[in-house]
């Protein structure tokens, strides 16, 4: 190190450099150097055929060897790369630094906790051993209590000023002192590559969550981020500042109404009117602090105030101290009321959950401005040549989109249509939707149609159920619909399904646009491959593309929620594109379980294929899973005033149409009694779904002559796929028991029981037939045994439910293993059944 100073410093005047072979040192002259330092600034790679063209073309290297020039560049590198090292190096110090102030002083607070709990642990003692005292010590008391709330003034700024200095001294006694008692957030341990430290309020008046954490950006960047509240906080639809006045000590004071939405379509939204103060401490910290102001009417837009509930907001902030060398250290905390009395009793864990709070506001404030600093600083590669900021854009107009859809508040035009009868599916529609986005305006005749709905999913794994939507697309969507919507949007007259026939060849291809640095959240682009079913345009491509945001699909991760939300797009969308954004977000209701479900395929139908034995273990894994969760989904489509009454149809049935699917997903992929396996009631030696499909259908072709699946059919697995998306109620039940039960069925046959096929191995035979159709099947019992095959007339049988469900025809059959003499079961087809 010592020698690469000393030929640094002398590199000014001239330069040495020590030979390879004879161990000399060579000088150079200051021209040399400077001709040297000006090739190696164009070329700095080795082996550049451009750099040797520079070495032969500057004359004054002509009289020094090659290798005395490969060695001088050798060393430039070398003091190039510890020049590097040496800056990192500092900057991770700083850093460590930085982080290490921070430590001691969360551990100074920590032990300021603890020397309060004693003391109000030895004042309750005190007071438990002497029941009659009428003294008090005094220092726990003004530990324990808070101090009387004295009234002020709103109406003029001395008032007001003096509630601010009441707010940011009840702030800072929140950010740095002992006010709430802080407990760390469950899932978020500190360790080297922790965003931060997370702390959530374990018993306190309203929810609260605290966070701190070292960011490589000055503190009036930071401010200015975190004051513009809706380009960080999702659930954030609107932030007005009412007025705004210096408070007289370089501070300001601002009232700030703010608007937000609400997550579900069961609750209504919630708005605060703030008092928010920005000052200047002694030791050169920003703060902004912000509380509630009395009164439930104040604020602009009263016209959408009837669709809001006013909530309240206790002394919150941002404590923001400037680091030496660059940086600085956040303190954030929010702390709110949001009146959960308010909601049906379901939901209130989504305002009663501090955890919620943390994960919405606290969190995603210091993620988002640790983002903005490592795009900032490049550290962050996007795809498709777009900047970061604007895949932000696009990301926060789909989740605003998608919010508005949910919302629909009067004030941008909403109003909600008639209801077919049934309350399930709520359609509003917006005729004046302003869909111009910069250059691209689309002038829509008619307007926007949302069909929208929210649903209460038990023991699903809101991350699985995701993965699952987003990567198996075409068990739940409608390529025709999607197809309707794509067109709707272009500059052309408006189509309608059916008007132009596409078909889609199950193919989707997902283009990743960028992520943000904790990967909670995906862009991308997807492609859905279609084709024409007409003659006319047989060559005319049909693909479809959707812009997508993706979040929440990691299981282990800490979220608030998980969506998947998408809007059509052109294939070559502008950074202007207008976009109306459909899609689905889950919100768990409870706290996720310390043991997470074990890995399971997508693949709904390969559900089936789960060996008894080998299942056992995930089965224990993920049987402590039991949770709720809310489901909310909204799809928009553009319309023409001539067909409203047309769309709003099609998408009721195709919302209710999305609900079945979702429902049938969450049965495939729930862990507790709801997964299609065969449990554990099937003997070791019992075939896999895929050989006990083809053991269903040969045994079919073998007794009764005629096919059971399509004969184009190939392939093990495409045959249990269609067996279990067969019309016909299929069940199958085993005669090893004393009463034959049921120890397999399509997905029609658990419809028409009304079960799981889990479930369905507790039902016996005789439950599901009345008198007659016993009567008929005990009558035919020995034909089935001789003949292999019996087809029963059409009768009554009775679901799990007590529901009546009549039938045309009964097809029952042996159904033998591989060797053609072993009875393995006795299968059923019922046909043409339906609900009486």
């Amino acid at each position: 190190m010592a020698m690469v100073a000393q030929l640094h410093r002398e590199s000014s005047s001239g330069s040495i450099n020590k030979h390879l072979d004879s161990g000399k040192y060579v000088r150079y002259t200051a021209e040399q150097v400077e001709a040297l330092e000006r090739v190696y600034s164009e070329c700095p790679k080795p082996s550049s055929l451009r750099r040797q063209q520079l070495i032969r073309g500057c004359p004054i290297l002509s009289n020094i060897e090659p290798k005395q020039i490969k060695v001088w560049f050798q060393n430039r590198r070398c003091r190039e790369k510890q020049r590097k090292e040496s800056v990192r190096l500092h900057s991770v110090n700083k850093k460590f630094s930085a982080m290490n102030k921070l430590l001691m002083e969360e551990n100074d607070r920590l032990q300021k906790q603890v020397s309060q709990l004693v003391c109000e642990n030895g004042y309750m003692r005190h007071q438990l051993q002497s029941a009659s005292a009428t003294t008090t010590d005094a220092s726990c008391e003004s530990a324990a209590t808070t101090p009387r709330h004295v009234l002020k003034d709103t109406n003029n700024p001395a008032g007001l000023l003096l509630i601010a200095e009441e707010t940011l001294a009840d702030f800072l006694s929140k950010a740095t002192g002992t006010a709430v008692d802080w407990v760390q957030m469950p899932g978020m341990k500190p360790g080297p590559d922790s965003v931060g430290i997370f702390a959530i309020s374990k018993s306190c008046g309203g929810v609260a969550a605290r966070a701190c954490g070292l960011v490589s950006l000055g503190p009036t960047k930071i401010a200015e981020i975190l004051k513009d509240r809706s380009s960080w906080f999702r659930d954030c639809r609107s932030l007005e500042v009412f007025t705004m006045f210096p408070a007289g000590n370089g501070g300001t004071i601002e009232l700030v109404y703010t608007q937000t939405y609400a997550p579900t379509t069961l609750a209504p939204a919630r708005d605060f009117w703030t008092l928010r103060y920005t000052t200047t401490l002694e030791n050169g910290s920003l703060v902004i602090c912000e509380r509630s102001l009395s009164g439930t009417g104040a604020g602009p837009s009263t016209v959408a105030a009837p669709q809001f509930l006013r909530a309240e907001m206790l002394p919150s902030g941002y404590l923001i101290r400037p680091c030496e060398g660059g940086g600085s250290i956040i303190h954030i905390v929010d702390h709110l009321n949001l009146k959960a009395s308010s909601v049906p009793e379901v939901l209130r864990p989504l305002y009663e959950s501090p955890n919620i709070v943390a994960q919405k506001m606290t969190i995603a404030a210091l993620q988002y401005i640790r983002q903005i600093a490592q795009e900032t600083s490049g550290e962050v590669a996007y795809g498709l040549g777009r900047q970061p900021a604007v895949l932000r854009t696009f990301s926060q107009r789909l989740s605003r989109g998608f919010n508005d859809a949910i919302n629909s508040f009067n004030d941008d035009g909403w109003s909600l249509l008639n209801s077919d009868g049934a309350e399930d599916v709520v359609v509003a529609i917006n005729s004046s939707k302003n869909l111009s986005a910069g250059s691209n305006n689309l002038s829509f005749i008619g307007g926007v149609l949302c069909a929208k709905a929210s649903m209460l999913l038990q023991n699903v794994p809101p991350a699985v159920l995701v993965r699952v939507l987003r990567e198996h697309r075409s068990e739940w969507a409608d390529f025709t619909v999607d197809a309707f919507s794509a067109t709707s949007l272009k500059a052309r007259l408006y189509a309608y399904p059916g008007m132009r026939p596409t078909g889609f060849t199950g193919s989707q291809i997902i283009m990743p646009l960028g992520n943000t640095i904790e990967h909670e959240e995906m862009l991308e682009v997807i492609r859905l491959e279609g084709h024409s079913l007409g003659q006319e345009d047989a060559f005319i491509s049909r693909d479809i593309h959707l812009l997508q945001m993706c979040s929440g699909v990691d299981e282990n991760a800490v979220g608030a929620c998980s969506e998947l939300v998408f809007a059509p797009i052109d294939e070559i969308f502008p950074d202007d594109v207008p976009l109306v954004p459909s899609g689905f977000r889950i919100i768990p209701l409870d706290s996720k379980p310390d043991t997470l479900t074990a890995q399971r395929t997508l693949d709904l139908t390969s559900n089936l294929e789960v060996d008894p034995e080998t299942n056992h273990g995930a089965g224990n894994a993920t049987s402590s899973y039991s949770a709720r969760s809310v489901l909310t989904i909204a799809f928009q489509f553009p319309f023409e005033s001539n067909l409203q009454d047309n769309v709003a149809t099609m998408a009721r049935q195709y919302v209710r149409s999305v609900i079945s699917s979702v429902q049938r997903v969450s049965m495939a992929i729930s862990p507790l009694g709801l997964t299609p396996t065969f449990g554990p009631k099937l003997s070791p030696g019992s075939p896999e779904a895929i050989t006990l499909a083809h053991w269903i259908c040969q045994s079919y072709s073998f007794h009764v002559g005629t096919e059971l699946v399509m004969a184009d059919t190939i392939g093990a697995e495409s045959i249990l796929k269609t067996l279990w998306r067969h019309q016909d109620a299929i069940l199958c039940c085993s005669l090893k028991q004393v009463l034959p039960v049921f120890i397999f069925a399509n997905q029609a046959g658990l419809d028409m029981l009304e079960t799981t096929l889990v479930a369905l191995q507790d039902i016996t035979l005789d439950k599901i037939f009345d008198d007659a159709g016993r009567k008929a099947l005990f009558s035919e019992f020995a034909k089935i045994m001789e003949r292999g095959f019996a087809c029963l007339p059409g009768g009554i049988c009775m679901s799990t439910m007590g529901r009546h469900i009549s039938y045309e025809q009964a097809i029952v059959w042996k159904v033998f293993a591989a060797e053609e003499n072993t009875l393995h079961c006795l299968a059923f087809s019922f046909v043409n059944w339906s609900f009486v």
